[in-house]
């Protein structure tokens, strides 16, 4: 092993200098290599933070299991209340891996200004209601703060506030039906813009304004106890099905649950689709950069014919010489993997801090920028993957070695 890893070494340097011809050959490889991993740690980065992003822009607006009453099920507006009071709030012990639960409750109205109307869906949160999203959503003003007595502050879009051309401290009346029934005359209430956010999800900022859930008690005529559903928070994303499934089996029978894979299945069939795509990338960027590897591993071979004829005159087996080139060959990519991980890992980093990649249509990706996201177990397995298939790759040109004479390769000039 000592004498293979010292003529390895010498190949290397032999390789590397001016005179060889494999020099170049070699350097386009190592740069192949460090390419390649570039390209796959981006393609990696960008997809699982937009996949990322985008679950939490939905999650923020929904939670990612509601548990509500059946009578609801097909409807985003709360018709039919449930009891505050329940076995699974806040906490819900029977089942791990709950991060929180909250109570909201939505109704339907029209929002009118002296110059224009428009429709929207008023969220009504509490106090247990979690800001966390909104606080990166919020572009201008401040959060509401429902903690007090009940007030008129409320938070919306930008869209809407454009739309409206309303400005934080403007004040509008909004327009509810009583029951949803349009023979009755319609509740008013009278608010004021306290803060305006920007999710970059169209589908929620041209409806969703968020209100104080009071508001919507009273105009339900319900009890302070009784609100409109639950919004539950995982842990664990990937755990979504099988949460959904564990917390329906420990509700009471008259509630349902659905998740928001199921109800924005177009959306998450989408992101899906993300996965396919990297996997798309990581397999080409292995097979270039496997194919430079095998080019240089056979003109190393062909430049090193008479070393080859040598070794095999003095008693060396076709699997000690070809153990020597292939050694060289994972040497070579080490280095590509090196400088690929340096300049790959670099980018990401300063695509997460200073966030100049930025989408042409940001509103087809729901956000402005490329968002990154990446952990060290998944460099480490791209590097052990990447080292080990391209390594294989190279049993394939080491087995030239084996054709090799040694009286002619002697002779070979």
């Amino acid at each position: 092993m000592n004498l293979e890893y010292f003529i390895a070494k010498r190949l290397i340097k032999g390789g590397e200098t001016k005179s060889s011809i494999s020099a170049p050959i070699l350097k386009i490889a190592i740069a192949a290599i460090a390419i390649g991993l570039v390209m796959m740690l981006i393609a990696i980065a960008s997809g699982v933070g937009l996949k990322e992003k985008i679950r939490e822009k939905v999650a923020a607006f929904n939670g990612h299991i509601q548990i509500q009453n059946y009578d609801n099920n097909n409807s985003d507006v709360s018709t039919v209340p449930l009891p505050i009071t329940q076995d699974f709030y806040p906490e819900f012990p029977d089942v791990e891996g709950i991060e929180r639960i909250q109570a909201v409750a939505t109704k339907g109205g029209i929002i009118r200004t002296e110059d224009t109307f428009e429709g929207m869906l008023a969220k009504g949160v509490g106090t247990d209601y979690n800001w966390r999203y909104f606080e990166d959503f919020l572009v201008e003003g401040a959060l509401p703060n429902f903690s007090g007595d009940l007030n008129d502050e409320v938070l919306i879009s930008s869209l809407k506030a454009n739309l409206l051309q309303l400005g934080v401290g403007d004040s509008f009346y909004a327009v509810f039906l009583k029951d949803n029934d349009p023979n009755k005359l319609p509740n008013n209430r009278r608010f004021k813009v306290v803060g305006i956010y920007d999710s970059g999800f169209e589908e929620f900022d041209r409806d969703i304004i968020f209100v104080d859930l009071r508001h919507i008690q009273r105009m339900n005529k319900w009890e302070s106890t009784e609100v409109g559903h639950f919004e539950v928070f995982l842990e664990d994303f990937d755990d979504l099905e099988a949460k959904s499934n564990e917390i329906y089996g420990k509700t009471q029978s008259n509630l349902d649950t659905r998740n928001i894979k199921s109800e924005y299945y177009q959306i998450f069939e989408w992101i899906g689709l993300f996965d396919f795509n990297i996997a798309l990338i990581i397999g080409i960027m292995i097979i270039v950069g496997g194919i430079n590897m095998i080019t240089a591993l056979l003109v190393l071979i062909l430049e090193r014919t008479q070393m080859i004829g040598v070794l095999k005159a003095l008693g060396s087996s076709n699997w000690s010489i070809r153990k020597v080139f292939i050694y060289n060959g994972a040497y070579l990519i080490s280095l590509g993997l090196f400088w690929g991980n340096i300049i790959g890992l670099g980018l990401i980093f300063l695509q997460s801090k200073y966030r100049f990649l930025k989408f042409p249509n940001p509103e087809e990706y729901y956000i402005e920028y490329i968002p990154m996201q990446v952990n060290v177990p998944t460099i480490i397995v791209l590097n052990l993957g990447v080292l080990m298939l391209c390594t294989l790759m190279l049993l394939v040109p080491s087995y030239a070695i084996s054709k090799i004479a040694p009286v002619k390769a002697i002779k070979f000039e």
